[in-house]
């Protein structure tokens, strides 16, 4: 498997996230799903539609520095599932005047500890007006206490993780932004947000 490359950066105390309480699976007998724990080095807030948690995903090279998934004891494979997000910064005034078009596409790599690859995942969107948001962000110094920041565009995506690890990483790879313009900018450097991931659930089944 392809590794990320390691590198000696610093970053702050992980946050962590939620734990839910396992419900049957509808995919196999004895199967559990469940919310797992998640340590977010960069929390955006919470959704004030959905009561989501919203993190952003950091473009790293140093596993270490991604969002930590720690995975419950289990046998055998287990299947990670989350909600991958675009991040929009939304400017109401753009959008009256016709200049708030963007597209995105995102990617984000699902690794082990120790940087080997396990997938990558994308998310592409095009936001226009409000109405392409998936929600907004409770906290901000906006109108009605919003954040400016917000996702844009769902992908729900899914990983088979391995019976043998205990936790997994999620980082940052690359970003495209294609402006109004129709110039299209490539994003890489560390510590700057790519995407969003939200409602992070394990498929497994139990000891």
């Amino acid at each position: 498997m392809r590794r990320l490359r390691i590198r000696g950066w610093i970053w702050p105390a992980l946050a962590g996230i939620a734990a839910g309480v396992a419900t049957p699976a509808a995919g196999g007998q004895g199967n559990l799903v469940e919310s797992v724990e998640v340590r977010c080095p960069s929390v955006l807030g919470i959704g004030v539609e959905t009561d989501l948690v919203f993190c952003d995903v950091l473009a790293q090279q140093d596993p270490t520095l991604g969002i930590t998934v720690v995975l419950p004891p289990r046998r055998g494979e287990a299947m990670l599932s989350f909600n991958l997000h675009n991040r929009h910064t939304y400017s109401e005034d753009d959008v009256r005047r016709g200049r708030a078009y963007v597209r995105y596409l995102a990617e984000v790599a699902v690794a082990s500890p120790v940087g080997d690859v396990l997938a990558r995942r994308y998310v592409l969107n095009e936001f226009r007006t409000a109405d392409d948001l998936f929600d907004r962000v409770g906290g901000g110094a906006g109108p009605d206490g919003l954040k400016a920041v917000a996702p844009t565009g769902v992908e729900r995506v899914f990983v088979t993780i391995p019976a043998d690890l205990d936790q997994v990483v999620l980082v940052g790879q690359t970003l495209e932004l294609t402006g109004i313009e129709g110039n299209l900018e490539r994003i890489w450097s560390p510590g700057r947000p790519v995407a969003i991931v939200s409602e992070m659930k394990l498929e497994y089944l139990s000891r």
